[in-house]
């Protein structure tokens, strides 16, 4: 064989027994460091920080300290108060060692600390809350996603709060509530209104007709998907009155809406609202919900006109506590709440389900019939399962550009811009209905100015 071939085959060799040595020593080398890496993290760290008292594992829900119950992060009040419930909207712990927008000096006690950006809290595990409630020392207060404490009004889910300059919830406080309610859907507008409520974060409830569900279960399944109330109004909506048709009828009426919306959504509706406003104890005790009525009619059926809808809410009486009559069958009604929607929660209002504004009235709702939900008639007991202190016309809402509302605390209890009386007068009857603090009274017979049957 050529010496030179052979030489060449030798040189090829050797590299190749010194490529397989380096790889070797390589593989060598990285099982050492991932050893290291195990021993330093999984045993060397985890003593560390159970010396010095830190954490240093990803974010997990709070725990409940030793000396807290189960009920710790849940702030509930009755009457004018809000019910708080702070489970879904829990801080989380980080840890300090994790983060720069925190001071993380690790010498820092436990307790609260401040720095140029603001107010926090150290916990005794080194970790500091964040994104959500926590109660500490007997007070809620709320923590941004970067720790400090937030003071005004901070949104928590729906719930709009209010937080005192030092960072401690003020149940006391509360935005002007008022209910927003549609007739004699769903149709081709009510998804463009659902749109418009969520973006502004706002509930409302919507009165059905039961023969109009079908073609619109999606609809009514998003309805339910963002926290609006599915009401019912009847199948038909009969010419003849509730009280003009038999027993049979009136339940027939009301169980094959609640059929279509079950198979629609798998929910039933929580509350009634009669054709024509025109319902007694009968009806209550036949269809077994609570029954409401309204405090301002917007009159949007008859004019069918946007700006005259806007404004009769804009200047009626948006008095805390109120219920607004609208139907989201016309697209002129539609188009006016698209409006109205944000300009009531730009002037400080929080929009409401009937039943979440009884709840945070402090009403339970029986199988009756109610109008409004004001301080007025609440203190005169005038609202049926309020069983709350008798309120003085003082405790009108605060917070809010709307805070300057009237509090409905007149002796008349009536709006401006509405139909209906709020039932404060000695007989708890109203111009044309009762607002239903005793048996409804209703006109039969009722037409508007134009001698046109009303149509509610």
């Amino acid at each position: 064989m050529d010496k030179r071939v052979l030489q060449e085959r030798m040189r090829k060799k050797q590299q190749q027994l010194r490529r397989r040595k380096m790889m070797k020593l390589g593989g060598y080398v990285l099982a050492v460091v991932l050893v290291v890496v195990f021993i330093i993290k999984g045993v060397i760290l985890p003593v560390a920080n159970k010396i010095s008292g830190k954490d240093a594992a990803e974010p997990v829900q709070v725990a409940a300290d030793a000396d807290n119950t189960e009920d710790e992060g849940k702030t509930e009040t009755t009457g004018t108060k809000e019910e708080v419930t702070t489970d879904e909207t829990k801080a989380i712990r980080m840890p300090l060692a994790s983060v720069s927008h925190v001071t993380s000096a690790s010498d820092l006690t436990s307790g609260w600390h401040e720095d140029e950006n603001g107010k926090w809290y150290q916990n005794t595990d080194g970790t500091y809350y964040a994104g959500g409630m926590q109660e500490i020392d007997g007070q809620t207060y709320s923590f941004d996603d970067n720790g400090y404490i937030q003071t005004g009004w901070v949104s928590q889910g729906f719930d709009d709060l209010y937080f005192n300059e030092d960072g401690s919830y003020n149940p006391e406080k509360h935005k002007p509530r008022i209910a927003l309610t549609f007739d004699d859907g769903p149709g081709e507008y009510t998804d463009q209104l659902l749109d418009c409520l969520e973006e502004n974060n706002a509930h409302a409830t919507f009165f059905m007709l039961g023969q109009n569900v079908s073609g619109w279960e999606s609809t009514v399944q998003r309805m339910a998907d963002i926290g609006c109330e599915l009401g019912n109004h009847s199948w038909d909506h009969p010419e003849a009155t509730l009280p003009g048709i038999s027993d049979e009828a009136v339940i027939e009426e009301f169980q094959k809406t609640d059929e279509a919306l079950m198979k629609a959504c798998g929910q039933k509706s929580t509350v009634a609202r009669a054709p024509y406003g025109a319902a007694g104890q009968r009806e209550f005790d036949l269809v077994q919900k609570p029954f409401f009525m309204w405090s301002l009619d917007t009159l949007d059926w008859k004019t069918l006109n946007v700006e005259s809808t806007v404004d009769a809410v804009m200047n009626g009486d948006l008095t805390d506590g109120s219920i607004i009559l609208m139907h989201d069958i016309h697209e002129t009604s539609v188009q006016a709440a698209l409006q109205l929607i944000p300009q009531l929660v730009e002037k400080g209002y929080k929009l409401m389900t009937v039943s979440e504004l009884a709840k945070a009235k402090g009403v339970e709702l029986q199988n009756a019939s109610y109008a409004d939900f004001w301080d007025s008639s609440l203190s005169k007991g005038l609202v049926a399962g309020y069983d709350g202190p008798l309120l003085n016309a003082e405790t009108a809402s605060e917070g809010g550009d709307g805070s300057d509302i009237s509090d409905g605390s007149s002796e008349e209890g009536s709006g401006e811009g509405s139909d209906m009386s709020d039932g404060s007068g000695e007989d708890g009857s109203g111009e044309d209905y009762s607002d239903g603090s005793g048996d409804a009274s209703y006109d039969e017979n009722y037409h508007d100015d134009g001698g046109e049957e009303e149509y509610y």
